[in-house]
């Protein structure tokens, strides 16, 4: 099984020697582990990879070799009934009914709704438009309507939810995916300022040829290597309402990888905020304090965001209008503080730009980059690039 393991990394692009493969046999061996399959997940994915792009691969191969592995629990563990994870009906209704259908109005209201709610309730509800439940009008719930209320559970319909509480998984993006076309690439080349650093590994011809003629012998001249010397910080919005967006958010990401050698990538969910991660799997327990990187990063990099900036209007507005934690500080407040550090900032938005003016989110984001938004297109990474060569 272990050989196929390797074949099938090797297979995918992910770099598999027979030293790694040795490696994770003598580590095995010596019982660093559990014997259990997330722990051997963890040591496998350490040993063989190198980059962060390689993650998204490295889990699809895993799952494809080991399929049928998986965690078994104790006979005390009770199963969550399937009836209460998805919804027994899918509730349909016309335009003239949901104008009819009223919202609690503010924040606060909702919120306070809510506990009562969770207070007061002690059975499943289906349908209704008071009680947690499935297929109903109610605010608190899933797989109904309501024009402004927090889903539990279940999936997205009507992307009208204030916040949602529910763990989701999002996926890494992967470097490896090709451009569709190379003029992403050649806009990209415009953010560039060429410089020569490091050790002179460079043969340095028109040195060279110059010093043997005035030596009379052959004078040999080196020289460091020229690199594109613009630091760039990648914010990528992932999960949620981006999903649709993960193959054009790919390619960019790999061209990025591909021009940028001084290129740092961080994910975020709808909007930043205290924290941001590197690793979607791990999102929850390894989290980098926004903090930390406007200390760490100087007011030289170029600051990138990528996002469909679709939301509620309270993740931008309100503290703990997040809808995946809560947050003591308004995203609002976050992107000021980033874009006052990185002046030289852009945000490229995968939504057509004809759409923008019906989300009131996209324009307080706009507002907020000061009117640096840009269209994931050709014509709109080009501007970017463009916008992000002037001063802000």
């Amino acid at each position: 099984m272990f050989f196929s393991f390797v074949d099938e990394l090797r297979a995918a692009g992910i770099p598999s020697s027979l030293k790694e493969h040795l490696t994770l046999l003598e580590a095995l061996d010596a019982e660093v582990i559990a014997a259990r399959p997330e722990e051997f997940y963890y040591l496998a994915r350490a040993t063989f990879v190198k980059d962060e792009g390689l993650l998204d691969r490295f889990d699809r191969v895993f799952a494809k070799v080991f399929r049928g592995l998986e965690t078994t629990y104790g006979p005390d563990a009770a199963p969550v009934p399937e009836e209460w994870l998805r919804a027994i009906a899918e509730l349909y209704l016309t335009p003239e009914q949901m104008a009819e259908i009223k919202s609690l109005a503010s924040w606060d209201e909702l919120m306070e709704t809510l506990r009562k709610r969770l207070e007061e309730q002690k059975e499943r509800h289906q349908g209704g438009s008071k009680w947690i439940g499935t297929g109903g009008t109610s605010p608190f719930g899933h797989s109904g309507y309501n024009p402004e209320g927090i889903r539990i559970g279940g999936e997205g319909r009507h992307g009208r939810a204030v916040k949602i509480w529910d763990k989701r998984e999002f996926r890494n993006l992967d470097n490896s995916q090709e451009l569709g076309t190379r003029n992403i690439k050649i806009a990209l080349r415009r953010l560039r300022r060429f410089a020569r650093e490091g050790a002179a590994e460079e043969l340095d011809l028109d040195g060279t040829i110059d010093g043997t003629a005035r030596r009379g012998w052959l004078d040999i001249h080196m020289r460091p290597e020229r690199h594109n010397a613009v630091k760039l910080l990648l914010f990528l919005d992932v999960g949620g309402s981006m999903d649709p967006h993960v193959k054009l958010c790919e390619e960019l990401f790999s061209a990025a990888t591909a021009e940028f050698r001084n290129m740092e990538f961080f994910y975020f969910h709808n909007c930043p905020y205290e924290a941001v991660w590197k690793d979607n799997h791990r999102r929850f327990s390894e989290r980098t304090p926004m903090w930390h990187l406007l200390h760490k990063y100087g007011h030289d990099y170029k600051l990138v965001f990528v996002g469909d900036a679709s939301m509620s209007a309270y993740e931008i507005t309100h503290p703990g209008g997040s809808v995946e934690h809560y947050n003591e500080e308004a995203g609002a407040v976050w992107l000021q503080r980033m874009t006052q550090t990185w002046p030289s900032a852009a945000w490229l938005n995968p939504v057509p730009e004809q759409y923008w003016g019906h989300t009131g989110s996209i324009g307080l984001v706009r507002q907020l980059m000061h009117d640096r938004m840009f269209p994931l297109t050709l014509a709109g990474l080009d501007d970017a690039m463009r916008a992000l060569t002037r001063k802000a």
